[in-house]
C-alpha cells in the first residue's frame, strides 16, 4: 500500500515502482539514467513478459480486466504497433513524459505508459493514493516481471503516488515534454494551472459519453445464442468499472420499425436480467438509491416515458425521444432506451463528447457512410457490443504511438 505522509511533506512522491519509497520530486526528476529508442527490444521483452503475468489463469478470475490488458500486451500487438509508425522519418522518443489517469478506471495507466514506454519514452505516473485492488495487483505483477528485466527498465520508468500537491504536479509538469491527463472536465481544467515548458504540450482525454446502436430486427432474427454472446458482451462493457468507463454505454438506440423496437428492446434487457443474476452484479444501498433518483428525475422533467427496475443491478428508462439521451452517469447498470426510424438518424444527435459507439446489425458499409456524415462531431471509435473497453493504440481519435513521438527529418 502507499506509504502515510503528513500534509507538510508536499514535494515529496512514494515511488511505487520500482519500490522505492519517499522520495523528494526534485530527486525524481534529476534522474537521467537510461536511454530507449523507439521500440526499444529491452522495453518490448519487459511489456510481454507482464503481459503474460496477467493472463494467468488465478489473476485472470480474480480481476477480467486484466485478461485484456495482458492479450493488449502480446508481443504480436507490440510488433504491429512499431511497425506500423511508417519509416519515411526518423522517429525519436518525445522525452519524460508525465500521465496522471483517473482513479475510476485502474487499467488505464497501464495503456498509455505501456504505449508511451514501448516509444521509449522516460515515464512517471501518477497513480492516485485511492486506486483499488487492480490497481495493487498491476503494480504487483510489474515488479514480478521486473525480476531479470534489462536494467533500463528501472531506471526509465516510474511509478509514483502522491496526495493532492500542486507542487509536486508543478515540479513535474515544468519538467515534462508531454504531459497526458485522463479524467473530468475540471479535472483536466485543474491540471492545466500548471504550466509546462514552452516547447511541451499536453495529451487530454477528458469528459466522454458513449451509446450503443442496435438494430431491431437483426436482433430479433439472431439466434439464441448469439443474442446470449452479445448479452455477455454488454454487460462486460458497463458492469466492469460500474458503468462509469467513458467508453460504457449508457444508452442504447433501437433502430428500425416501432413494433420491432419494442419487442427487441424487451429480449434483450431479459437478456441482459439473466447474464447479471448468473453473474452475481448488485448494487449496495446507495447506489440503489442513486439510480432511483437518478431515473426518477427523467421522468419527472418529462424526458422518460417508463422507468423499469430489475432488482437493484438493473434499472431500464425507455426515453420520450431520441434526443433525450443522457450524457450523465445516472448510477450503475442504469440504461437509458430510444428508437431510431434509422440510423442516419443519429447524425443530428451525436455531440462532440460521445466517444464509443457499440454496435449490432449493421454492415461496415452503413458504419462507414455514418462515420463520414458525422464529419468528426461527435464519436471517435464504432465497435461491436463486447468490444467497448478494448482498448486500441488509436484512442479518442488520437493516434497514441505517434504522440509518444518526435519526427527528425533527415536528408541526404
Amino acid at each position: 500500500m502507499p506509504a502515510d505522509r503528513t500534509t507538510d511533506d508536499r514535494t515529496t512522491v512514494d515511488v511505487r515502482f520500482p519500490a522505492a519509497g519517499p522520495v523528494p520530486v526534485e530527486e525524481l526528476i534529476g534522474r537521467r539514467a537510461g536511454t530507449l529508442r523507439v521500440g526499444d527490444e529491452r522495453i518490448r521483452e519487459f511489456l510481454a513478459g507482464f503481459g503474460r503475468r496477467l493472463l494467468r489463469p488465478a489473476l485472470a478470475r480474480r480481476h477480467p480486466e486484466l485478461g485484456s490488458l495482458g492479450f493488449f500486451l502480446r508481443p504480436s500487438e507490440l510488433a504491429r504497433t512499431v511497425e506500423g509508425l511508417g519509416r519515411e522519418h526518423v522517429r525519436v522518443p518525445r522525452g519524460l513524459v508525465f500521465h496522471i489517469p483517473p482513479a475510476n478506471v485502474d487499467t488505464v495507466f497501464v495503456y498509455s505508459w505501456a504505449l508511451s514506454a514501448l516509444m521509449g519514452n522516460r515515464n512517471v505516473v501518477r497513480l492516485s493514493p485511492r486506486a483499488g485492488a487492480v490497481a495493487e495487483a498491476i503494480v504487483e505483477t510489474l515488479h514480478e516481471a521486473l525480476d531479470g528485466a534489462d536494467p533500463a527498465v528501472a531506471a526509465t520508468q516510474r511509478i509514483i503516488s502522491y496526495d493532492r500537491s500542486d507542487a509536486v504536479t508543478a515540479a513535474l509538469s515544468a519538467a515534462c515534454d508531454l504531459r497526458v491527463v485522463w479524467g473530468g472536465d475540471g479535472a483536466v481544467r485543474e491540471i492545466r494551472r500548471h504550466p509546462l515548458a514552452p516547447h511541451a504540450r499536453d495529451l487530454t482525454f477528458p469528459d466522454r459519453s458513449s451509446f450503443a446502436v442496435v438494430r431491431a430486427a437483426a436482433w430479433l432474427c439472431a439466434p439464441r445464442a448469439a443474442r446470449v454472446t452479445v448479452a455477455e458482451g454488454f454487460v462486460n462493457d458497463t458492469y466492469w468499472f460500474d458503468q462509469a468507463a467513458c467508453s460504457s454505454p449508457r444508452t442504447v438506440f433501437w433502430v428500425g420499425a416501432e413494433g420491432d423496437c419494442e419487442a427487441a428492446r424487451a429480449d434483450f434487457t431479459d437478456h441482459v436480467a439473466r447474464v447479471v443474476t448468473a453473474r452475481g452484479w448488485g448494487v449496495d444501498a446507495a447506489m440503489a438509491v442513486e439510480k432511483r433518483v437518478s431515473t426518477y428525475g427523467l421522468a419527472a422533467d418529462g424526458l422518460a416515458e417508463s422507468v423499469e427496475f430489475r432488482g437493484n443491478a438493473l434499472a431500464s428508462v425507455r426515453l420520450s425521444a431520441a434526443a433525450a439521451a443522457p450524457r450523465r452517469w445516472l448510477g450503475a447498470g442504469t440504461f437509458a432506451h430510444a428508437r431510431l426510424a434509422a440510423l442516419p438518424e443519429l447524425v443530428a444527435l451525436v455531440e462532440r463528447r460521445d466517444q464509443t459507439m457499440t454496435h449490432f446489425g449493421f454492415g461496415a458499409a452503413e458504419l462507414e457512410e455514418l462515420a463520414r456524415e458525422l464529419a468528426g462531431r461527435g464519436v471517435d471509435r464504432m465497435v461491436p457490443v463486447g468490444s467497448a473497453l478494448s482498448f486500441h493504440r488509436v484512442w479518442d481519435g488520437v493516434d497514441l504511438p505517434a504522440e509518444f513521438t518526435r519526427l527528425v527529418t533527415v536528408i541526404r
